[in-house]
């Protein structure tokens, strides 16, 4: 695609061409007047230098003769000046008292009116260009200079002939001069004022092509002079660039927010003072639909909801009540109830009084503050129960100074025992606290899950031979499971564990890796022992539940056995549950990634 600049006005460099051309000539020829003016000024100045040395000569030899004896001055004047020249000398009182030209002083008037002779009595010297002679009719250039001590005006006079008049006209090689100088500055400007409009011909087409997202190549910014207009286009080039990029980070970034609002988990909407729709999400949309009891046709159409009208209520407040703005009053937040699901609603007004709506459902929130306050409850009641013992014992022992040997061992051995109870309850809360508070913080490395069971069974051997347990490791010492070392030893543990305590004595125990994937390993754990009822399947996992209370504490367990080993399981990505085999005892399946 071409280019073309409008040809309806004069380019800019004709226009700056002429403006510098006119304002030049006008320049030269004020100087060239000027000069003209002066220099003439200067030859009449120096022919009334001269005049004037010749009367000062005159009136050294009046002075010296002593005397303004005509034929004397007659002699000295043919002697001494120029045959045109005319000699006047005037008394004080304006008369003529010596003319050289004209010897019959009748003939001459008082001189009283005469310019070179008025200049002269006030200022010394004075002089008259062109002036007619009413004496001798005919006009002279005159140049008169008064001595005050000898009381008269000398005054020198030369006919106004061709000849005087081409020696005062100024030389007029000057002009020629000036003519050939500004021909020259002409042409300077003209190349200069072309290379300026080189320079801003090309700025306005790229500034064309960047009004109209026109592709700028390469040779189009090499274009430029290498001058200062050169350089503050490049700036503007520059800074054109900066503003593409600019242009298209926000591009990036409104791409970033749009795909961030979509994929947010908050419903999120943005709308005008006048409660137009500017961007919302799916989620705020579904939401909605929720919360209210019919489909809205319009987003818009949110503000009709019964449970929106506190929204409703704050905008018309805010709108309405400059007070709100003053004091900082821009948002609010509450929560609503809607067929068992828990939304929290927060509106914020911007400072253009458009205002956004985000919603969030809350219900899982909820529930897990209900269930850490029934965990804290569940805490302090189980950790009541070995503190209670523990105090009772001491204080049957500090109370009575007479007891026994044997009632002192027992009492010691049941402290021991709650103690290590309660050493184990404080470890479980720990590790579970861990878990919930913070899963991504857990270190992972390469865990070898063959060498890991091996290893618990032999911990755990005294108690297994104890109860005349077989324990059947299935599992190979290729297994290896990207996670953390703590938690999936303490998966294949507490089911040790648990089986030991709960299962029964002369069982086997079966532990099986018996599929793999691309993503995960399928493990077993199975006894043969007393299973459990069907009814409590369900809840084995759930934190303090216990099948007999009574035969739980008896055991020593804590109760966060099993929910240690199925929140263990989730954070490496997999699933558990648990069932009855057919044949007699309880199985565990469950799933572990192995990334």
């Amino acid at each position: 695609m071409t280019l073309e600049l409008s040809t309806r006005i004069i380019p800019f460099s004709r226009r700056l061409f002429w403006s510098i051309f006119i304002l030049f000539i006008a320049f030269a020829a004020c100087m060239a007047i000027y000069q003209e003016r002066r220099e003439k000024v200067y030859k009449i100045e120096l022919l009334n230098t001269q005049l004037q040395s010749m009367s000062d000569r005159l009136n050294d030899f009046i002075i010296r003769m002593d005397t303004c004896d005509m034929r004397q001055l007659d002699a000295y004047v043919l002697g001494h000046s120029a045959t045109d020249l005319r000699v006047t000398l005037i008394n004080d009182k304006r008369n003529v008292f010596y003319d050289n030209w004209d010897k019959d002083l009748s003939h001459f008037k008082n001189h009283l009116g005469r310019k070179e002779v008025k200049d002269a009595l006030e200022n010394g010297s004075g002089y008259s260009i062109v002036r007619h002679s009413e004496s001798l009719n005919g006009r002279f250039f005159y140049s008169a200079k008064y001595y005050p001590i000898r009381h008269y005006i000398i005054r020198m006079a030369r006919p106004y002939t061709g000849s005087l008049q081409e020696s005062l006209k100024a030389d007029r090689h000057f002009l020629w001069f000036a003519a050939i100088i500004s021909i020259i500055m002409i042409a300077v400007f003209y190349r200069y004022t072309q290379k300026i409009g080189t320079s801003i011909t090309q700025l306005k087409l790229f500034a064309l092509k960047a009004d109209r997202n026109l592709p700028i190549k390469e040779e189009d910014l090499m274009s430029f002079p290498n001058n200062e207009l050169g350089e503050i286009s490049q700036h503007i080039i520059q800074m054109y660039k900066q503003l593409l990029q600019t242009k298209e980070d926000l591009y990036i970034e409104r791409e970033k927010l749009i795909t961030h609002l979509q994929i947010s988990r908050e419903g999120l909407g943005v709308f005008t003072k006048n409660k137009k729709e500017i961007i919302v999400n799916s989620l705020f949309t579904q939401y909605i639909n929720i919360i209210s009891d019919k489909n809205l046709n319009k987003t818009e159409d949110f503000l009709t909801i019964p449970e929106m009208e506190t929204v409703c209520e704050f905008l018309n407040k805010y709108e309405a009540d400059l007070s709100n703005r003053r004091n900082g009053e821009k948002q609010i937040s509450y929560t609503i109830d809607k067929d068992g699901r828990i939304f929290s609603i927060d509106c914020v007004v911007f400072q253009d009084e458009s205002f956004e709506v985000t919603i969030n459902d809350i219900t899982q929130e909820e529930e897990q503050a209900r269930v850490k306050k029934q965990l804290t409850q569940n805490i302090a009641h189980e950790l009541k129960t070995p503190v209670s013992s523990i105090h009772g014992y001491l204080e049957t022992i500090l109370t009575n100074p007479n007891i026994t040997k044997e009632q002192l061992d027992l009492f010691i051995n049941r402290c021991y025992a709650q103690s290590d109870r309660l050493s184990n309850l404080l470890r479980d809360i720990s590790v579970l606290t861990r878990m919930d508070e913070a899963p991504n913080m857990i270190e992972l490395e390469p865990v070898n899950i063959g060498k890991t069971v091996k290893n618990i069974i032999n911990e755990v051997a005294l108690n297994i031979e104890e109860k005349h347990i077989t324990v059947y490791n299935n599992l190979s010492d290729n297994i290896i499971i990207n996670g953390n070392q703590l938690l999936l030893y303490s998966i294949f543990r507490n089911l040790i564990d648990n089986t030991i305590a709960y299962a029964g004595r002369d069982i086997s125990i079966t532990i099986n890796c018996f599929r793999e994937d691309d993503n995960y390993y399928y493990f077993s754990f199975a006894d043969t022992g007393i299973g459990v009822a069907p009814e409590h399947l369900n809840r084995l996992f759930e934190r303090f539940y216990r099948i007999d209370k009574g035969r739980s504490r008896k055991s020593g367990g804590t109760g966060l056995g099993l929910a240690i080993v199925k929140n263990a399981v989730l954070i490496h990505g997999g699933t558990i549950f648990a069932k009855n085999n057919p044949g007699g005892g309880l199985e565990f399946i469950f799933t572990l990634k192995k990334d």
